[in-house]
Protein backbone atom coordinates (compact mmCIF):
# COMPACT_ATOMS: atom_id res chain seq x y z
CA UNK A 1 0.00 0.00 0.00
CA UNK A 2 1.49 3.31 -1.29
CA UNK A 3 1.01 6.35 1.37
CA UNK A 4 0.50 9.97 -0.84
CA UNK A 5 2.66 12.24 -0.33
CA UNK A 6 2.26 16.22 0.37
CA UNK A 7 3.78 17.81 -2.84
CA UNK A 8 7.07 19.14 -1.94
CA UNK A 9 7.52 22.83 -2.91
CA UNK A 10 11.17 23.09 -2.10
CA UNK A 11 13.68 24.28 1.10
CA UNK A 12 11.46 27.57 2.30
CA UNK A 13 15.48 28.56 3.45
CA UNK A 14 17.28 27.91 0.44
CA UNK A 15 14.71 29.82 -1.20
CA UNK A 16 15.23 32.55 0.93
CA UNK A 17 18.94 32.25 0.07
CA UNK A 18 18.80 32.25 -3.64
CA UNK A 19 16.77 35.63 -3.51
CA UNK A 20 18.85 37.25 -1.02
CA UNK A 21 21.42 36.44 -2.53
CA UNK A 22 20.09 37.80 -5.85
CA UNK A 23 18.98 41.03 -4.48
CA UNK A 24 22.39 41.55 -2.80
CA UNK A 25 23.96 40.76 -5.96
CA UNK A 26 21.47 43.35 -8.27
CA UNK A 27 21.37 45.82 -5.36
CA UNK A 28 25.30 46.04 -5.12
CA UNK A 29 25.85 46.61 -8.35
CA UNK A 30 22.91 49.66 -8.22
CA UNK A 31 24.04 50.78 -5.04
CA UNK A 32 27.72 51.58 -6.78
CA UNK A 33 29.66 53.59 -4.22
CA UNK A 34 26.92 54.48 -2.13
CA UNK A 35 28.74 54.36 1.77
CA UNK A 36 27.97 50.98 3.39
CA UNK A 37 25.88 49.84 0.46
CA UNK A 38 22.61 48.01 1.01
CA UNK A 39 22.82 48.65 4.74
CA UNK A 40 23.93 52.61 4.49
CA UNK A 41 20.83 52.73 1.82
CA UNK A 42 18.29 50.84 4.36
CA UNK A 43 19.75 53.49 6.98
CA UNK A 44 18.90 56.68 4.76
CA UNK A 45 15.30 55.33 3.78
CA UNK A 46 14.60 54.51 7.11
CA UNK A 47 16.11 58.11 8.12
CA UNK A 48 14.34 59.71 5.40
CA UNK A 49 11.15 57.96 6.15
CA UNK A 50 11.39 59.44 10.00
CA UNK A 51 9.77 56.80 12.27
CA UNK A 52 12.87 56.23 14.20
CA UNK A 53 13.80 59.19 16.29
CA UNK A 54 17.40 58.14 17.29
CA UNK A 55 20.57 56.38 16.28
CA UNK A 56 19.93 53.65 18.67
CA UNK A 57 16.03 52.83 17.49
CA UNK A 58 17.65 53.13 13.92
CA UNK A 59 20.23 50.41 14.85
CA UNK A 60 17.77 48.39 16.84
CA UNK A 61 14.70 48.69 13.97
CA UNK A 62 17.65 47.75 11.17
CA UNK A 63 19.41 44.81 13.16
CA UNK A 64 22.71 46.99 13.32
CA UNK A 65 25.22 46.80 16.33
CA UNK A 66 24.84 49.91 17.56
CA UNK A 67 28.93 50.78 17.45
CA UNK A 68 28.65 49.75 13.58
CA UNK A 69 25.51 52.23 13.41
CA UNK A 70 27.77 55.00 14.66
CA UNK A 71 30.70 54.57 12.02
CA UNK A 72 27.51 54.38 9.17
CA UNK A 73 25.69 57.22 10.63
CA UNK A 74 29.53 59.35 10.45
CA UNK A 75 30.27 58.36 6.39
CA UNK A 76 26.44 59.36 5.98
CA UNK A 77 26.86 62.62 7.42
CA UNK A 78 30.15 63.15 6.04
CA UNK A 79 28.75 62.39 2.28
CA UNK A 80 26.04 64.94 3.18
CA UNK A 81 23.08 63.11 3.23
CA UNK A 82 22.23 62.91 6.94
CA UNK A 83 22.68 65.05 9.86
CA UNK A 84 22.46 64.69 13.64
CA UNK A 85 20.06 67.54 15.54
CA UNK A 86 19.41 68.07 19.07
CA UNK A 87 15.89 66.33 19.75
CA UNK A 88 13.91 69.38 20.82
CA UNK A 89 12.17 66.87 23.44
CA UNK A 90 15.14 65.78 24.77
CA UNK A 91 18.10 67.45 24.25
CA UNK A 92 20.64 64.77 25.62
CA UNK A 93 19.63 63.41 22.45
CA UNK A 94 20.72 63.52 18.71
CA UNK A 95 18.13 62.69 15.82
CA UNK A 96 19.54 61.65 12.71
CA UNK A 97 17.41 63.60 9.77
CA UNK A 98 17.61 63.34 5.95
CA UNK A 99 19.48 66.29 4.45
CA UNK A 100 17.43 67.87 1.08
CA UNK A 101 20.70 66.03 -0.69
CA UNK A 102 20.06 62.59 1.68
CA UNK A 103 16.36 63.26 -0.05
CA UNK A 104 17.14 63.41 -3.36
CA UNK A 105 19.74 60.84 -3.32
CA UNK A 106 16.98 58.19 -1.44
CA UNK A 107 14.37 59.26 -4.61
CA UNK A 108 16.88 58.38 -6.80
CA UNK A 109 17.97 55.16 -5.39
CA UNK A 110 14.69 54.01 -4.13
CA UNK A 111 13.56 53.97 -8.00
CA UNK A 112 16.67 52.24 -8.49
CA UNK A 113 16.40 49.47 -6.53
CA UNK A 114 13.06 48.38 -7.15
CA UNK A 115 13.57 48.66 -10.72
CA UNK A 116 16.42 46.00 -10.04
CA UNK A 117 13.68 44.28 -7.51
CA UNK A 118 11.66 43.70 -10.33
CA UNK A 119 14.07 42.53 -12.53
CA UNK A 120 14.95 39.58 -9.54
CA UNK A 121 11.35 39.01 -9.84
CA UNK A 122 10.81 38.99 -13.36
CA UNK A 123 9.04 35.55 -13.71
CA UNK A 124 6.21 37.10 -11.62
CA UNK A 125 3.57 39.08 -12.95
CA UNK A 126 3.31 42.59 -11.29
CA UNK A 127 0.09 41.82 -9.19
CA UNK A 128 2.32 38.75 -8.31
CA UNK A 129 5.44 41.10 -7.66
CA UNK A 130 3.21 43.37 -5.36
CA UNK A 131 1.27 40.34 -3.42
CA UNK A 132 5.15 39.02 -2.74
CA UNK A 133 6.12 42.09 -1.33
CA UNK A 134 2.93 42.75 0.68
CA UNK A 135 3.25 39.45 2.18
CA UNK A 136 6.70 39.55 2.90
CA UNK A 137 6.51 42.87 4.74
CA UNK A 138 3.60 41.59 6.77
CA UNK A 139 5.43 38.48 8.07
CA UNK A 140 8.16 41.00 8.53
CA UNK A 141 6.68 43.39 10.73
CA UNK A 142 4.94 40.65 12.57
CA UNK A 143 8.32 39.22 13.51
CA UNK A 144 9.99 42.84 14.37
CA UNK A 145 6.99 43.24 16.78
CA UNK A 146 7.77 40.44 18.91
CA UNK A 147 10.55 41.96 19.81
CA UNK A 148 10.67 44.22 22.87
CA UNK A 149 11.20 47.81 22.55
CA UNK A 150 14.79 48.33 23.45
CA UNK A 151 15.71 52.09 23.14
CA UNK A 152 14.42 53.82 26.30
CA UNK A 153 14.32 57.39 24.93
CA UNK A 154 11.29 55.44 22.35
CA UNK A 155 9.69 54.64 24.98
CA UNK A 156 9.76 57.86 26.80
CA UNK A 157 8.71 59.74 23.53
CA UNK A 158 5.74 57.99 23.17
CA UNK A 159 4.91 57.74 26.67
CA UNK A 160 5.10 61.85 26.73
CA UNK A 161 3.44 62.37 23.16
CA UNK A 162 0.36 60.28 24.91
CA UNK A 163 0.42 62.04 27.74
CA UNK A 164 0.47 65.46 25.72
CA UNK A 165 -2.37 63.91 23.65
CA UNK A 166 -4.28 63.15 26.83
CA UNK A 167 -4.02 66.97 28.20
CA UNK A 168 -5.01 68.04 25.21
Amino acid sequence: MTTERPAYDGDFGWHLGVLLSGYQSLVVTVLGDFPHGPRGYQTLAAVVRGDQPSQLALATHLGIDRTVMTYLIDDLVRAGLVERQLNPADRRQRRVVPTAEGVGAYTDLERRVREAEDTLLGTLEPAERQALRHLLRRVACDVRNIEPVTDPCEAVDATLRQSARARS
